[in-house]
């Protein structure tokens, strides 16, 4: 049973396959001088219609076949279509397909209007939520990096986080642009090595995505656990896990892709090679939800404790509050649609990717940059020591022109 990334390509791939399954057995037969069955080739040989595959068979006798069992699409039905082989060849099917296998539901126009309308509404949302968040996070990173007091272990961290979400916005422009530039394309049996890169550059974005927000939260567990530690001393075990295990894994899903399944464009998530992408993923939220919990006990602790001064409590509170935000933010829905196969809940996975999804890069630089009170007043004093600046070259040009 065929249960395609897009329901819509399910019953394409479903007669590719059969096709594919049937011409073979014709390729064999072609190579043999009988067939079993059928001294001196006297019967029909097997035949490939566009629907089912009719196994050879003498004369005089018939084959019966079942309607296409494809999830979603044909209704069940006990009906058996028939076909006699005679000495002109194979009969009609009896009875015809269109009056054996009824279809599901058969959309109406209105109805594909309607989902075009759809989708093109989402695209557009999506596209809006990338582009605002691309700008939020080149601008943050761009404070980050001018600012020389603003250099530091947790703002490099910070920076690398940015930068995932860049290359996840990307990914999605490269793949949108890849996959449905050329509306004459058929999308369904794609398979080009370009349709393949970009797949597989949005898996490592979306990954690395992920990543750095487990870094993020084991940063913050490990400020708050090790306060004496040289924070540099963990930063290259940091990238490693940030870029180097979703380089890793994504490395593993495309040599396994090319051995064992390539076919399509590598955008079907009902393979069981999916879950070497799908597992690692898992695996961080799952790593952040933990984070998240041992956090919360840490600052619990720390903010009761008669030992800490109030100026620590709030400080503990500035570090944490960004980092406990997003880990649920994030990994929540991931986790709730994980349970579930991949075709149950389409449009409400669509609405959170990619419509919600794509304002996150816009939150992450919201909380740790332009709501960061240490940002702030670094570009007040900065703001500050130009408008000295431009004061005084004023009052130096009006001195000159004076004594003049």
């Amino acid at each position: 049973k065929v249960q395609a990334t897009h329901p819509d390509c399910s019953i394409i791939l479903y007669f590719r396959e059969q096709e594919a399954e049937c011409l073979e057995i014709i390729r064999r037969e072609s190579q043999t001088p009988a067939s079993p069955g059928l001294p001196g080739q006297q019967g029909c040989l097997t035949e490939w219609d566009g629907v089912s595959c009719w196994s050879a068979v003498p004369i005089g006798q018939s084959r019966a076949v079942a309607c296409p069992d494809i999830l979603h699409v044909f209704k069940k039905s006990k009906v058996l279509i028939r076909r006699n082989c005679t000495e002109s060849g194979w009969s009609f099917p009896s009875p015809p397909y269109y009056n054996a296998c009824e279809l599901e539901a058969i959309d109406s126009n209105n109805d594909t209007e309607a989902k075009a309308s759809y989708f093109v509404t989402m695209k557009v949302l999506y596209t809006c939520g990338y582009s605002t968040s691309l700008a939020a996070l080149l601008l943050a990173i761009g404070i980050f990096s001018c600012f020389r007091k603003l250099h530091c272990t947790r703002n490099s961290i910070h920076i690398h986080f940015f930068t995932s979400f860049i290359l996840r916005g990307a990914a999605v422009f490269i793949k949108d642009a890849v996959l449905f530039s050329d509306e004459s394309v058929d999308h369904c049996t794609m398979s080009t090595v370009n349709c393949k890169a970009a797949i597989t550059f949005f898996q490592y974005s979306v990954l690395a995505n992920f990543y750095w927000l487990l870094v993020e939260g084991m940063y913050l567990q490990t400020l708050l656990l090790l306060t004496f530690t040289s924070e540099k001393r963990y930063i290259w075990w940091y990238i490693l896990i940030g870029w180097g295990i979703p380089m890793l894994t994504v490395c593993v899903w495309a040599v396994t892709r090319l051995q064992y399944d390539n076919h399509g464009c590598w955008d079907d998530y009902t393979s069981l090679y999916w879950w070497v992408i799908k597992a690692p993923i898992l695996l961080a939220v799952f790593g952040n939800f933990l984070i998240f919990l041992n956090v919360t006990r840490i600052l619990a602790q720390k903010i009761w404790s008669p030992d800490i001064s109030k100026n620590y409590k709030q400080q503990y509170m500035r570090l944490t509050k960004s980092t406990l935000l997003l880990i649920p933010l994030f990994g929540v829905h991931y986790v709730v649609f994980a349970l579930f196969p991949e075709h149950i809940g389409v449009d409400a996975r669509l609405y959170f990717e990619l419509v919600l999804g794509s304002y996150q890069g816009f939150l992450v630089a919201l909380l740790y940059c332009f709501l960061n009170g240490e940002v702030q007043a670094e570009i007040k004093r900065n703001w500050g020591k130009w408008q000295l600046s431009m004061e005084s070259n004023v009052f130096n040009l009006v001195t000159q022109d004076f004594t003049a």
